[in-house]
């Protein structure tokens, strides 16, 4: 009966063990604390099984771990026994999972999270979010790049999550979205405070080649290299140092953006309000070259107030130079004021109007008229250029280099280098023109020769050449042509080989051109002139005298 009676009591003491539920593998329990030795904390999870978890798993990074016998914490239940028969926990990984738990409701809605820097790793540092571990890019550790991350380490701060993947384990938090956050917020309440045309104090933070950015007390604007002063600023630097403090007006905010436009210059009285009074037109005045361009060159009157020297107002006589060539920086010139414009702040100047025109000053030297000798500086297909007095050139036409030849044969004649003689027949100063005459230098041999000479007279000329269509003859030094048609009034006796070279023969003068130095002359048109003269004289027709006794007559006359 006894052995009976334990056998029972064994059968249901074994179901009633069967009845307890074991916890599942891989599920958080509860455990009691039951003794600490050799760096691990033995915990009681119950249902008869205990387990062992180093301390620092209860240890936040860089803190001791805070654990005493008695406590009561959870654990995740990895296996229900090992080799030892104990069961294998781990407080880490029930933080872990009851941290995913609390992120992913803090990331669905856009929560910030607590958690520490803990460690560095490539591209970023690691981040403890109260048992998971986060990803942090050296990019989202602050809005500007940290060059020491020390003293963020171990320190308490919040983040906010950008990226997590639970089945991966992956999270990716930004330190820089809370500070841009703050930032945004405090730059909000500061611009709200700030009006345009509002004067306050900065402190220059930074300076670049536009500018420099100045910290009103917790929101930067930028203070443009072109509102630091009136006049010319090369570099800021040349004007303010990092950490200065400087007083700015407000010029431009922009509400949406934050953006604030500065200005130092707006604080200081405009040069340009006695701009018209101060340099009146036509004046002239010293200034400094400030820069020097393709196009011109900036002339400083006074601080704040330039003028351009326009490249075609440089130098009267140096045509398409570089303006580097006549001025050069810092160098202190006279300049004229040609125009203001005071709605664009320009001020155009001239340098050449305060050196005197030189074609004014030629013209005054050497009227028309004058003689004047110069060095052939080229040569065209239309004349010659010659220097003269003053680095100025001037022009002998073709037409104007010779009256005995034509105007491409007296060119040829020429060549760059040669010294030579001209007559001044006008100066334009205008246009900056001076013509020259070659051959004005001797008489005009044609005007000469036709002196007194009437269209209708008859000459003596001497024939100097025997050709097919007629005879050239000479008067007076000069050439002319007389037609075959024009020998005779007898067709018989128009034949140019009657004539010998040198024979003096009487013709008429049928036209004189001056413009192409030609003398028409006609021994055809003085018979005929002749026999109308002696009709008039001695008879007509009607008179039934003979045109044989009209001409007897008129020789017996004139024998």
């Amino acid at each position: 009966m006894c052995s009976k009676a334990t056998m029972e009591e064994f059968e249901a003491l074994l179901n009633e063990s069967f009845d307890i539920d074991t916890p599942d593998e891989g599920s958080v329990v509860k455990g009691k604390v039951i003794a600490i030795e050799a760096g691990q904390a033995i915990i009681d999870v119950g249902y008869k099984m205990e387990g062992r978890i180093d301390l620092k798993e209860f240890a936040n990074p860089g803190q001791a771990p805070e654990i005493e016998v008695g406590d009561t914490v959870e654990v995740f239940l990895d296996r229900v026994e090992n080799q030892r028969g104990e069961a294998v926990i781990s407080r880490e990984k029930a933080r872990r999972e009851e941290a995913w738990d609390r992120l992913e409701k803090a990331y669905e809605k856009e929560e910030r999270v607590e958690g520490a820097i803990f460690g560095r790793v490539k591209g970023g540092f690691t981040v403890d979010l109260g048992g998971a571990v986060a990803f942090l890019p050296g990019s989202q550790v602050d809005v500007r790049p940290v060059r020491d991350a020390g003293p963020l380490m171990g320190m308490a701060q919040p983040f906010q999550i950008l990226k997590m993947d639970r089945r991966r384990g992956n999270i990716v938090v930004s330190r820089r979205a809370i500070l841009e956050e703050s930032r945004a917020e405090q730059r909000a309440e500061i611009v709200g405070k700030l009006s345009e045309g509002d004067a306050v104090d900065g402190v220059v933070k930074n300076i670049t080649d536009y500018g420099a950015f100045v910290d009103l007390g917790g929101v930067d604007g930028l203070l443009h290299v072109t509102d630091m002063a009136w006049s010319r600023v090369n570099h800021p630097s040349e004007v303010l140092a990092i950490g200065e403090t400087i007083k700015v007006q407000v010029i431009k905010i922009n509400k949406e953006t934050h953006r604030i436009s500065l200005g130092m210059k707006q604080l200081q009285d405009d040069p340009w309000n006695a701009v018209a009074a101060r340099f009146p037109l036509e004046t002239v005045h010293t200034g400094r070259v400030t820069n020097i361009t393709d196009y011109g060159a900036f002339v400083e009157l006074e601080p704040g107030v330039e003028g351009l020297v326009h490249v075609s107002e440089m130098s009267w006589t140096k045509k398409n130079i570089h303006p580097g060539k006549i001025v050069s920086t810092s160098q202190e010139v006279e300049v004229m004021v040609l125009e203001i414009e005071m709605d664009k702040r320009r001020v155009s100047l001239g340098l050449k109007q305060t050196q005197g025109n030189p074609w004014e000053g030629f013209a005054k030297n050497f009227p028309e008229g004058a003689e004047v000798e110069g060095e052939v500086k080229n040569i065209t297909e239309f004349g010659l250029f010659i220097g003269l007095e003053g680095e100025i050139d001037g022009m002998v036409h073709l037409s104007d280099l010779a009256w005995d030849k034509s105007g491409e044969e007296a060119l040829g004649e020429y060549a760059k280098g040669d010294i030579v003689k001209a007559v001044v027949i006008d100066v334009d100063a205008e246009k900056e023109r001076i013509s020259l005459s070659v051959k004005a230098l001797e008489g005009d041999p044609f005007a000469d020769a036709i002196a007194g000479v009437k269209r209708g007279a008859v000459v003596t000329v001497e024939v100097t050449s025997i050709e097919d269509g007629g005879i050239e003859v000479e008067y007076d030094g000069m050439k002319a042509f007389i037609r075959r048609s024009d020998l005779s009034r007898d067709r018989a006796e128009q034949r140019p080989e009657r004539f010998s070279v040198g024979n003096k023969i009487d013709a008429r003068v049928t036209s004189i051109d001056s413009k192409t130095r030609k003398l028409g002359l006609s021994i055809k048109a003085r018979e005929i002139a002749e026999e109308k003269e002696a009709v008039e004289q001695y008879g007509s027709s009607d008179s039934g005298a003979s045109l044989g006794d009209i001409l007897g007559a008129a020789l017996k006359s004139n024998d």
